[in-house]
């Protein structure tokens, strides 16, 4: 089942030259497990609530790939450079296969909460 790395990050510019070493070699860390970026800060329209920063969200094939790129040595050796400089938050998640029923999980949680 699909996995994937988010992150919520807020940048200060100007960005440092250790933001960009990394940025330009986060790509061939994540090769070897199969990731891709899905999105990388794009454009934001914020629709509820306040926002401050950018979004990145990488996709493996599975959580075993994603846990592995994030401890991999490869990725361990530049993952400073981009932690030390931009404030936020990193979480890999489990993502819902295709036939994932949203409102049977609700009446799930529903059934539980009554006891």
């Amino acid at each position: 089942m699909t996995a994937y790395a988010l992150a919520h990050m807020t940048p200060q510019p100007p960005l440092p030259e250790d933001v960009f070493v990394y940025m330009e070699s986060i790509q061939e860390t994540m090769d070897p497990f199969g990731g891709r970026f899905i999105v990388h800060a794009s454009e934001t329209e914020v629709v509820e609530g306040p926002f401050d920063g950018a979004y990145v969200i990488i996709e493996f094939p599975d959580m075993d790939k994603a846990r592995a790129w994030y401890d991999s040595d490869a990725y361990q050796a530049i993952a400073a450079k981009r932690s030390d400089h931009i404030p936020g938050h990193l979480v890999l998640l489990q993502g819902v296969p295709p036939d994932y029923d949203v409102a049977a999980t609700g009446k799930a949680l529903r059934a539980a909460q009554a006891g």
